[in-house]
């Protein structure tokens, strides 16, 4: 390993006219210059390679040897490379680093060039960019999102446009406030879109806050909103954006005039799978923030592991397209209930019909349509990509036989959803005739190999391979002519790649060599020959491979070029796909799990009748289901009860019930009927954030405020031990404030699960608040959790026998257990009682006199606890004979005090 003293980059380099550098090196530092950000992977034989601080940046993230190659300043240059072969997974980890790579291809002819080969920055690969399989995650997209914000009289106006590329999926949305509401608005989009690269303005200061985002600055002048709106015209190939909902915006243009510049930069071209665009508006999905996708673990959990989660639960998809579209689904859930019911609709016409299990075993040869067309617009579709696609288009006839025996008048008719999928399962006939023709059963895995068409496809390519083919049998016979000629039995005729074809003959036989006979190469134990006849074979079969190599590739992009008209088909298809695919999966899990269809209705209410929780029901022997009951007149909950008792899985299943309805699947419950939902908060749990400086109590009350400044009468709030972070007197105070807020105010349908006993006063004053409460009993010292909700308030919350299931030392529970009973009696001793939430007292005084009255009874009841605690901390086991009458004297003194 070489090492570089001083360290020197490309700039420097690049400015030092005094330098003689290589043309080769010159060519180099010309490229890098265009792209300054960007690792350069520079192609040189059968290596990429990486030359000053690019070189020092991928030795250390993928860890690989750094060397060097020529002088820049005096000093070595450092260098660091890969094989060309094995360039995806070492771009797949740069990727999954945040990385971006400018990939330079050699575009010019060794042979003929009189200088550096020319050479070319082909595609660039970032994160948000990326379209190839072996980059992307199979179930999940990884949009580019661009941002632009105007602001008018402290009225901020933000738009956002992202891309996903691998689909071709546009999307635009607009909002507006004043800079705070739109700060927490934008974060809300970026938490549900979850891009995996931000494109923003050099003086963009809205993103800083994002980090763990890949975020690229490009230059202002790039989010015009003039600019834009002519490029998604182009895009499009409209004379208007009216037919797509984007009438009267401003920002979002510009945003997607930025990332639509951007995203072709990438690829070299034009993005000709982008036909089409989607404006989303804040009212469409049931809101879902941060807090609460990470509380319900909808597709990872809390710890940030991809299973047990409602998603890895629901997918049992077995196409890539279901897997994304499930999953995106489960995060953008439709407020609108007819959508909802026409899913509802399909589950149940393919459930009456059985056909969910021959649909899955068809669906299973289904490839991955979505991104293969994709592939094929950007023109970087393989050979077996194209195979795969033939093969999976193969199966339309059978799906379209099986869905359109699931659906008739009962089930949705010629309008429902399964009937839009049958249309859009036609199949393309002409797009099939052209890959069965020209695309070989099994082809080479790249162009370059050969082998990629089938035989019939292309009659000068027939004729090409032909030659090829048959050098196996023209060696063979040459072979047994040449043994009779020269009496050499053990002569052999053959061919490698380095020395073409050659006659081999040990050195015991070389005196028999005819006079024809060039010697090629000497080895070891034998020489190596060439003859006129079999050279002039050489030529030409050689000649015939290089030509059939050649006319592979060009055919190879006509096919590329014919298949482009049949793009939007082909997304079509997959959509199509991608939905029967989700539909069939919800329905194989309603049918083996006992889930029944949810009723969607006008009217305020959820009634859950025997809910389950779809994830922790797998996970345990038995689950103990229970019923939540809201309506327009009892609009909260109180949930005490023992921790570990259940309160929190009672809470989450209801949410998830909630949100299963309006996804569109069935639900684990008995039956479930539910109202309008617009958003569903949580405060779950008690988690710090020390990297942003905040406590858990701050985080705890950062969430708690999201909630009230948030929900409406439409909205479901959980609410678990908010308060529980501060001193009692201010964690009970909160409680209650808060609680009040969410009846009076939010007039949201809230569970609301707390340890402040307290609280559980709050129906006397408010009918709209009800309690309930998670059963357990007591056996001896430990504790039996049913897991049953119950009316009404619990009567305590058994707290020392949780510490002693945890493994609390039996010390420390002894202790506590006596320091219970002197708090308890304190209590009871105490003034009685009032009403937490009675109004104060009217006449002060009268207060003062009724304290003073109760001092006696107050030391009478000290000394009595004086008693009780000489009582509790004998242990009469430990006591001698003279010890325990003593102790008895004791106590005797301390009964006449």
């Amino acid at each position: 390993m070489t090492t570089v003293p001083k360290e020197i980059n490309a700039a420097a380099a690049k400015k030092n006219s005094a330098e003689k550098l290589t043309p080769m090196m010159q060519q180099y530092l010309g490229i890098k210059e265009n792209h300054p950000t960007m690792l350069v992977f520079y192609r040189m034989g059968d290596f990429y390679e990486l030359f000053f601080e690019d070189a020092e940046k991928a030795s250390r993230l993928l860890g690989i040897t750094l060397t060097a190659r020529g002088v820049a300043s005096g000093n070595p240059i450092k260098m660091c490379g890969v094989p060309f072969h094995s360039l995806d997974g070492y771009l797949a980890k740069l990727v999954k680093l945040g990385e971006s790579v400018a990939i330079c291809e050699q575009i010019g002819d060794p042979a003929t060039s009189k200088g550096p080969v020319e050479r070319k920055v082909m595609r660039v690969v970032t994160p948000g960019t990326l379209t190839d399989a072996d980059l992307l995650p199979e179930k999940a997209e990884r949009p580019l999102l661009a941002m632009c914000s105007i602001t008018q009289r402290k009225t901020v106006t933000t738009g956002l446009a992202w891309l996903s590329l691998a689909s071709g999926a546009l999307k635009l949305m607009e909002f507006s406030g004043d800079s705070a509401t739109v700060a927490v608005r934008l974060q809300q989009e970026l938490e549900r879109i979850v891009p995996a690269e931000i494109l923003s303005g050099d003086n963009g200061s809205l993103f800083d806050d994002y980090a763990g985002t890949h975020i690229n600055r490009v230059p202002d002048w790039h989010f015009d909103v003039v600019g834009g709106h002519k490029a998604l015209l182009d895009q499009l190939g409209v004379a208007t954006l009216t037919g797509f909902g984007a009438d009267g915006l401003g920002a979002a243009f510009g945003a997607a005039g930025a990332l639509l510049r951007y995203a072709q930069s990438t690829q070299g071209r034009g993005l000709q799978h982008v036909r089409s665009l989607t404006t989303e508006t804040e009212s469409e999905f049931i809101g879902l923030d941060a807090a609460t996708r990470r509380n319900l673990e909808l597709t990872e959990t809390i710890r940030g592991q991809e299973s047990p989660t409602l998603f890895s639960l629901l997918d049992h998809c077995r196409t890539a397209m279901g897997s994304r579209m499930l999953r995106h689904w489960l995060h953008h859930a439709r407020r609108d209930q007819k959508v909802a019911r026409a899913r509802h609709e399909a589950i149940a016409a393919l459930a009456q019909s059985e056909a969910a299990g021959p649909l899955a075993a068809t669906l299973a040869q289904v490839p991955d349509i979505e991104r293969i067309t994709t592939r094929i617009a950007l023109l970087s579709a393989r050979p077996r990509d194209l195979a795969a696609l033939r093969d999976g288009l193969l199966q339309l006839p059978a799906l379209r036989g099986d869905v359109v025996r699931c659906y008739g008048p009962g089930q949705g008719g010629e309008t429902g959803l399964l009937a839009a999928i049958h249309t859009a399962l036609a199949t393309p006939v002409a797009c099939l005739d052209l890959l069965v023709r020209a695309v070989a059963q099994e082809p080479a895995a790249m162009v370059r190999d050969g082998g990629v068409f089938a035989t019939g496809f292309d009659a000068e390519l027939d004729e090409l391979r032909a030659l090829s083919e048959n050098a196996g049998q023209f060696l063979l016979d040459l072979e047994t002519r040449e043994r009779a000629r020269t009496g050499i039995a053990n002569l052999r005729v053959e061919y490698n790649k380095v020395h073409g074809f050659y006659i081999e003959v040990t050195h015991g036989q070389t005196d028999k060599v005819p006079d024809d006979y060039r010697r090629r190469q000497t080895l070891k134990n034998a020489e190596r020959y060439i003859t006129p006849e079999l050279k002039v074979f050489e030529d030409k079969a050689l000649s015939a491979q290089d030509k059939a190599l050649v006319r592979e590739k060009m055919l190879y992009d006509l096919l590329l070029a014919d298949l482009a008209p049949h793009i939007g088909t082909l997304q079509t298809i997959s959509q199509g796909l991608a939905q029967l695919d989700t539909l069939n999966a919800l329905t194989e899990h309603a049918q083996q799990h006992n889930w029944a269809a949810p009723q969607l209705v006008d009217e305020p209410c959820i009634n859950i009748v025997e809910g389950r929780h779809p994830v922790v029901e797998k996970q345990i022997e038995r689950f103990i289901a229970n019923d939540c009951r809201f309506v327009n007149e009892r609009r909260l909950l109180l949930i005490t009860g023992p921790n570990m008792g259940g309160k929190s899985t009672f809470m989450r299943q209801v949410a998830l019930i909630t949100l299963l309805a309006y996804v569109g699947s069935y639900v684990p419950a008995t039956s479930a009927t539910i109202g309008p939902i617009d958003r569903i908060f949580t405060r779950i749990g008690a988690t710090d954030d020390l990297a942003g400086g905040r406590s858990t109590f701050m985080v705890e009350m950062t969430e708690s405020a999201a909630i009230l400044n948030g929900a409406t009468e439409h909205s479901l709030v959980l609410m678990d031990e908010v308060g529980r972070g501060t001193s009692t007197f201010d964690g009970l105070a909160l409680a209650w404030a808060i609680a009040r807020h969410l009846i009076d105010t939010s007039r949201s349908f809230t569970l609301f699960a707390t340890h402040y006993f307290e609280l559980t006063q709050l129906p006397d004053s408010h009918p709209s608040a009800a309690n309930v409460h998670l059963s357990a009993v007591e056996h001896k010292d430990s504790i039996v959790f049913l897991h049953a909700v119950q009316p009404g308030p619990a009567s305590q919350s058994y707290g020392l026998q949780v510490a002693q299931l945890a493994g609390v030392p039996q010390p420390v529970i002894k202790a506590a257990r006596k320091h219970l009973a002197r708090l308890e009696a304190q209590a009871l001793d105490a003034t009685p009682q009032r009403d937490l939430f009675a109004a104060p007292a009217a006449d002060p005084y009268a207060q003062e006199e009724e304290e003073d009255a109760a001092a006696p009874l107050a030391a009478l009841n000290a000394a009595q606890q004086a008693l009780l605690d000489a009582i509790a901390d004998l242990d009469p086991d430990a006591l001698t004979p003279r010890d325990a009458l003593e102790q008895l004297y004791q106590l005797k003194r301390l009964a006449a005090a």
